[in-house]
């Protein structure tokens, strides 16, 4: 792509949009930002593009003048591929790419990619800290002459791949979150390495059937050739299939936290051990670390191989699974106070997800759950509860959905609270010393808050809040 002096549609004026147009600008190219919403502040829209910034800047419809002087879309991840702009822009003949295609196409290096529908967050956190330990160790060496500043952890983590992209070298390794969004306006995205964690239900009212949704995740190795490596998980019946159609493709190595592998990493009593062509091994025992429950285990075992792919030894991998702690907002103990503790799973936006974080609780535990609506349903998540989840208390859109799949499982105590502090009050009169309380909602929390930090962020204000009994 020849930047110089183009034109490039940046559809979307959220952070994915500003760091996309930011480094259009970086290579040349001039941004035109659009956004659908008017109201937006056009001055502090300039502002974050910064002082002599060529962007200009577009609100409320999108006319047929800016379709005909631009040569590429970049759409922002929160826009449906199928909306009737980008069925436009289509019809145009112009390209569509998202902010990764943008920023992978402008990097250098290496690429390990992480998707799947639950723990990607912590997947992609824990090979991070990993590739900057093996980079620190070798820091000043041919493959590592800037040691861990050759390591960028980005994409849906939180620091945008667009913002990365300026400072890789040919040494870089990112290691990039990417979700079922990104994937979908990827054209050359091509890691080196790539996981898929698991695929579950979620977001279904985007990909609108279950097919299309596990079709992009299984997207991430489109562009791999039989030099690349997939780690997947063998317990994954869909994974499974698919890892045998990659046969020949793309090197596949499976993982399991249910049964040994002839080949591949599994969980052996309370022993993470893998075998390959040179025997049998021993990583770690799940009690030397600090993560909680299956699903982390699971979360081991995929950051192990993928950055054993990338050279990494056992040795280093261990030793930073030994200080490595739980992600922010991922089962993570705020407090106990007059013998309750106080889990944060905002995170845990799907259902599948939430029966993970009931999966860990070694407390009798009051539930929070409920928010935005993703079409998803939750009879299997009111069936994890089992005797281990006391009381459920719901908010948001989904409370009535989730109350009515509650009574056809025959669950009962559930509470409906009109606001999140009624929630949490209620959680607070319910739980009994020996009790934990869980915030793991199954559901967005686009309903009542701007993202599952923020909701994560007031649930923790809450419990330090409280009075020591």
């Amino acid at each position: 792509m020849e930047w110089q002096d183009s034109r490039v549609l940046v559809y979307g004026a959220g952070k994915s949009g500003i760091g996309s147009a930011l480094l259009l600008e970086k290579l040349g190219a001039q941004p035109v930002v659009y956004d659908a919403n008017e109201k937006l502040d056009r001055a502090a829209l300039l502002e974050k593009l910064g002082e002599g910034t060529r962007a200009e800047i577009q609100l409320g419809a999108l006319s047929e003048e800016t379709l005909g002087s631009v040569c590429l879309c970049v759409l922002s991840p929160g826009v449906p591929t199928d909306c009737a702009d980008a069925v436009r822009i289509r019809e145009k003949g112009i390209p569509i790419w998202g902010e990764v295609e943008l920023a992978y196409a402008a990097s250098k290096g290496r690429v390990l990619a992480i998707t799947g529908t639950n723990g990607k967050t912590t997947t992609t956190t824990l090979t991070g800290e990993i590739m900057r330990y093996h980079a620190h160790r070798h820091s000043g060496e041919e493959a590592w002459p800037r040691g861990e500043a050759d390591v960028f952890v980005v994409g849906n983590i939180g620091y945008p791949y667009t913002d990365a992209a300026p400072e890789t070298t040919e040494h870089s390794v990112c290691v990039a979150e990417i979700s079922s969004f990104q994937l979908e306006t990827c054209v050359t995205f091509h890691p080196q390495v790539s996981a898929i964690t698991n695929i579950t239900p979620d977001h279904l009212n985007r990909h609108h059937t279950m097919a299309e949704y596990i079709r992009v995740k299984e997207s991430i190795t489109a562009r791999q050739t039989p030099q690349d490596t997939c780690v997947l998980n063998f317990e994954d019946e869909e994974l499974r299939a698919f890892g045998e159609r990659l046969q020949g493709k793309v090197r596949v190595v499976y993982f399991s936290s249910r049964r040994e592998l002839e080949k591949g990493m599994f969980l052996r009593g309370d022993t993470i051990v893998w075998r390959d062509e040179t025997g049998e091994h021993t990583l770690i025992n799940v009690h030397e670390q600090q993560l909680l429950g299956l699903h982390n285990y699971e979360n081991i075992m995929t950051a192990a191989l993928v950055t054993m792919a990338a050279g990494v030894s056992a040795e280093e991998i261990a030793a930073v699974l030994r200080t490595f702690r739980a992600v922010e907002h991922r089962i993570e103990f705020v407090r106990e106070v007059g013998g309750v503790a106080y889990y944060n799973d905002s995170k845990g936006t799907n259902p599948d997800a939430a029966i993970k974080a009931v999966e860990a609780m070694q407390r009798p535990t009051v539930l929070i759950g409920g928010g935005y609506d993703k079409d998803s349903a939750y009879d299997e998540w009111i069936d994890s509860f089992g005797t281990k989840v006391k009381a459920l208390v719901l908010i948001g859109a989904t409370k009535e959905k989730i109350a009515a799949c509650a009574a056809a499982h025959g669950y009962e105590p559930v509470y409906r609270a009109d606001s999140f502090r009624e929630a949490f009050e209620k959680c607070v009169q319910l739980a009994q010393p020996g009790d934990a309380v869980l915030l793991s909602p199954a559901c967005a929390s686009w309903d009542m808050f701007p993202n599952y930090e923020e909701r994560g962020r007031i649930f923790k204000e809450m419990v330090r809040e409280l009075p020591e009994a």
